[in-house]
């Protein structure tokens, strides 16, 4: 078997291989990485036949909808994820083949309503019920302590004792444990009493993670993270230096139109000279009166250099073939010691 372990900050995800038919299996995707599994893949000469996430994931980013649209491989979760882009879900006691590879999954709801785990061989997949010292939590959506609580001790710490834990998080760079080490070390496990157990959990009182609200819209949904959408618009969009901005304003440019897309407030505390005024949030509506010609050139600038990016995609779905987006925004425009216009 191929194995390979992938980390970005706290995060854990795997990929496994059958070495006679090359097929792989990949666990837990992390967004930020996935350039690493295609380049794992590729120079290993592995097809990916399914990527699994354990869980609705509330603190990262999951791959799996990008990479399985990108590699045609089907993203595979429990039967109660509330995601509309598993194509395979699993019951307790499934399994997936892959070559020689045989994985089952067991359904370990507490963490979340869809956690599960997967066995392979010596090994399990454990997800964020099962952490190296920890478990997952409860209080996020869906959890529950008395299902986590029944998914550990009737159905997770029944493994053998000489099983390998691999969780989808570790912050202490721990690459995996071992059931018998996790029952006899865990502080979260010595509570076996059900009671006591659920006390504990409920008392936690952890901090929510960093993107709790983004990673579960686009976990959940299958929708996309900012970071993609200004990703994909700049991919579409070309930039203007603010030098280069200075220049053709200085040369009294006749065909450039600069278009500033911040709110009122923001304009009138200074502005590039001679720009536009329109809102973000008017852009579709005013377009065609504001911008009557769509051969115009057309700079777009906010304060930090995102929101025109954007602005500058929709414009060119729009028809405005000659739209560019000002790099580095207003910030930059006045940090450079350019000059700024105020009204009047």
């Amino acid at each position: 078997m191929l194995f390979e372990t992938f980390s970005a900050g706290g995060c854990r995800s795997y990929l496994v291989g059958c070495e006679r038919t090359r097929a792989a299996v990949l666990i837990d995707p992390e967004l930020s990485l996935s350039d690493h599994y295609r380049g794992f893949l590729l120079q290993n000469g592995l097809s990916l036949r399914y990527i699994v996430d354990t869980h609705t994931h509330a603190d990262h980013f999951s791959a799996g909808r990008s990479l399985s649209k990108a590699m045609g491989a089907p993203v595979v979760m429990h039967r109660l994820s509330p995601a509309p882009h598993a194509e395979l879900r699993l019951d307790d006691g499934d399994m997936l083949v892959a070559g020689d590879l045989k994985l089952k999954a067991l359904h370990t709801p507490g963490h979340t309503r869809d956690s599960m785990c997967l066995v392979l061989g010596d090994r399990a997949f454990t997800g964020d019920t099962l952490l190296i010292g920890g478990t997952g939590r409860t209080d996020l959506p869906t959890g529950d302590p008395h299902a986590l609580f029944d998914s550990l001790f009737d159905k997770l710490l029944k493994l053998p004792g000489e099983t390998l834990v691999y969780p989808a998080h570790d912050y202490k760079g721990r690459s995996h444990s071992t059931i018998a080490d996790e029952i006899a070390t865990n502080p979260r496990l010595q509570k076996t009493e059900r009671a006591a157990f659920v006390a504990m959990m409920r008392d936690l009182d952890l901090a929510a993670p960093t993107h709790l609200t983004e990673a579960l819209r686009t976990n959940m949904s299958g929708g996309k993270t900012v970071a993609q959408l200004l990703a994909e618009a700049a991919a579409v969009v070309p930039f203007m230096a603010l030098a280069e901005l200075d220049d053709r304003l200085g040369a009294n440019s006749a065909d450039l139109v600069v278009i500033d897309l911040r709110e009122k407030e923001a304009f009138e505390a200074g502005h590039i000279r001679g720009a536009l005024h329109l809102p973000r949030g008017q852009l579709e509506l005013r377009v065609n009166t504001a911008l009557p010609d769509p051969t115009a050139r057309i700079v777009t600038c906010c304060e930090f250099g995102k929101i025109s990016t954007l602005a500058a995609a929709t414009l060119r779905e729009l028809g405005y073939q000659r739209v560019t987006a000002l790099d580095g925004g207003v910030a930059a425009w006045r940090e450079a010691g350019l000059a700024l216009d105020l009204p009047g």
